[in-house]
């Protein structure tokens, strides 16, 4: 789907990818509903949006609030007339721990904020989509929702779930309007642990790896949106741990347990 004079909802506009998304869906003439339950960094993205000329609505929300969700694509259909398009970046990592040292309270949270949220966003935007000339759906979910990354195992399964739901929702739509596309970043430069109220230790070698800055990583996802991919890869470590994890799981599952050892809190 084209975004241009398109109108599309992105959230987790706040910040990390989702500003980014959301500036550069603007610069590329959509007209978005930006949202965050931040509203103090959403007015930020909004501003900066304004700056630029650009054609931005701010919804402060919650994405695990059913009732608020479900009443958002009218909300944003009053402001601009029309939805054409959802690209959901809002997510939640996990503490850096095992998994029998996580809380249930913990646990239940990022499968709120992860799935429900992505469940109720795809629910509430699915009918009203199907009855446009073309709409299209965008979830993001992580190279750690195909590959196992310990420290973070609760928030993999979340991301895992994105990914099927995703793909099933894309073979579900066949035949309509309706465009589905699941994105896996690897590592992006934002910042996800506080927002997540959550303390990692940076690994060692962090300095000297490649990581995708969120302008990167919008440009890459509008790209594929466009082109009406099925599955977009952020980050030369996405693509090469995906073809590594179809080539050889347990090897890649191992690799990445290796480098993750130092970061476990024990």
């Amino acid at each position: 789907m084209q975004l241009a004079q398109k109108v599309v909802v992105v959230t987790g506009a706040g910040s990390g990818i989702g500003r980014a998304v959301a500036l550069e869906a603007v610069r590329r003439g959509a007209k978005v509903a930006a949202v965050d339950l931040n509203a103090q960094t959403l007015a930020e993205t909004a501003e900066t949006a304004a700056a630029a000329g650009g054609a931005m609505s701010v919804h402060e929300l919650n994405v695990t609030d059913r009732a608020a969700v479900e009443a958002l694509p009218a909300a944003v259909a009053e402001r601009w007339g029309a939805v054409d398009g959802l690209i959901h970046c809002a997510g939640i990592i996990q503490p850096f721990t095992r998994l029998k040292d996580l809380d249930f309270a913990t646990i239940d949270r990022v499968f709120a904020v992860n799935w429900s949220g992505t469940l109720y966003l795809t629910k509430a935007f699915l009918p009203v989509l199907l009855e446009r000339p073309v709409g299209h759906i965008v979830n993001v979910a992580s190279m750690g929702g195909f590959l196992p990354v310990p420290g973070q195992t609760i928030y993999g399964a979340s991301k895992a779930a994105v990914k099927l739901l995703t793909e099933g929702l894309h073979a579900e739509c066949a035949g309509t309007a309706v465009r589905v596309t699941v994105v896996f970043p690897g590592g992006v430069a934002t910042n996800i642990t506080t927002n997540s109220g959550v303390n990692i230790p940076a690994a060692g070698d962090t300095a000297n790896r490649k990581i995708t800055t969120p302008e990167r990583a919008a440009r890459d996802i509008l790209d594929g949106m466009e082109r009406d991919a099925y599955r977009v890869l952020i980050g030369g470590d996405a693509r090469l741990m995906d073809r590594l994890y179809r080539l050889n799981p347990k090897r890649a599952a191992g690799l990445i347990a290796d480098k993750m050892q130092d970061l476990l809190q024990r």
